[in-house]
């Protein structure tokens, strides 16, 4: 992390002193390089409080609390009907279920973390909660299914009897409340802006994949007596579930190692940001993601001595938030007689 994110509430203040400042770097006197990493480094504090304004996160907290519920009781009812009907297909998706209720659990609580305010310790909050829960999550996941694999295995070369019908059954009834834990989701919550949502949303959809997978073990038991379809659709929900763990660990991970988030070119960013009227070097660009749907960057522009450097900075904050989408920018906007170390990477 660069150092231009120490006090972003002073240097709000700092970047809309007014006139006082304008011309702070364009004459190159002490005073407005000195202050360089106050007003220059614009912390632009209302994209970063403000951002997720745009949702209701009670809207958000209602949808995954009555997944939650939802998802938990039909857990429950498939482990014992696994049980009870000897169905690995009925354990394996309660086993899913499982790892959902843990990623909707983790939701719930990223969502209260989010909403507490940044302190002087943690100046960006508890926003990374979010990740480190995903982290948890997709490791839990890669568990399940390694899991039921090694059951399946040891099942396909001796398949017991299953009870197909009360198997069908229950998985049917899965089914249905995945469904209508998927509806309450995407009614009440915000799955298409909210990654946070939108990733407990896809769980859900998932546990209704395994649960019709549930259902058609059990048809094809019921019809032809194929006890050995049952091990062998668990370890295709594995393998599906293994699937969308990788996807949740390959993300958390580019997020905790500080990388570029993937709807962001790097080099298109510099480009546009050399654009600009008087800018004649962008260095020190770093560009990286706090938790889903939070995007930060950092930056030196160098520009024309004699250049409006509030002008400059503002053209810089309107193109990174309209063009980009990142509403959270830190940019020192300095002249030719500036030297210092640039981070080394």
């Amino acid at each position: 992390m660069s150092h231009e994110h120490n006090h972003p509430e002073r240097e709000h203040k700092h970047s809309h002193s007014g006139k006082d400042h304008a011309d702070s770097c364009s004459g190159g006197h002490q005073h407005g390089q000195g202050h360089g990493h106050s007003h220059g480094h614009h912390g632009h504090d209302h994209g970063h409080h403000g951002h997720h304004h745009h949702f209701d996160m009670t809207g958000n907290k209602t949808g995954l609390f009555i997944a939650l519920i939802i998802t938990a009781g039909i857990m429950v009812l498939e482990f014992v009907g696994g049980l009870v009907t000897n169905s690995l297909a009925l354990l394996s998706d309660s086993g899913h279920m499982l790892s959902d209720v843990s990623a909707l659990v983790l939701s719930l609580v990223a969502v209260w973390f989010a909403a507490r305010p940044a302190s002087a310790v943690r100046t960006f909050g508890f926003h990374r909660f979010e990740i480190l829960a995903a982290l948890f999550n997709g490791i839990t996941l890669v568990v399940i299914s390694v899991f039921i694999i090694w059951e399946a295995i040891g099942r396909l070369f001796d398949p017991p009897s299953v009870a197909s019908g009360s198997m069908m059954l229950i998985a049917a009834i899965g089914l249905l409340a995945n469904l209508a834990s998927a509806w309450a989701l995407l009614r009440k919550g915000d799955v298409h802006n909210n990654l946070n949502v939108r990733s407990a949303y896809l769980h859900v959809l998932g546990d209704a994949l395994g649960s019709v997978g549930a259902v058609l073990a059990g048809l094809l038991i019921y019809l032809f007596d194929w006890n050995i379809a049952d091990p062998i659709i668990s370890m295709v929900v594995a393998l599906l579930i293994v699937k969308s763990a990788w996807s949740v660990l390959k993300h958390t991970v580019h997020i905790l190692m500080e990388g570029t988030p993937v709807n962001v070119d790097e080099k298109e960013v510099r480009a546009a940001l050399g654009e600009i009227g008087g800018v004649v070097d962008v260095h020190d660009l770093h560009i990286w993601t706090i938790t889903s749907g939070l995007d930060s960057l950092s930056c030196h522009l160098q520009v024309a001595d004699g250049t409006d450097c509030q002008g400059v900075l503002q053209a810089a904050i309107k193109l990174i938030e309209e063009r980009f989408g990142i509403q959270h920018s830190t940019i020192q906007v300095e002249s030719s007689r500036i030297r210092h170390m640039e981070l080394r990477v």
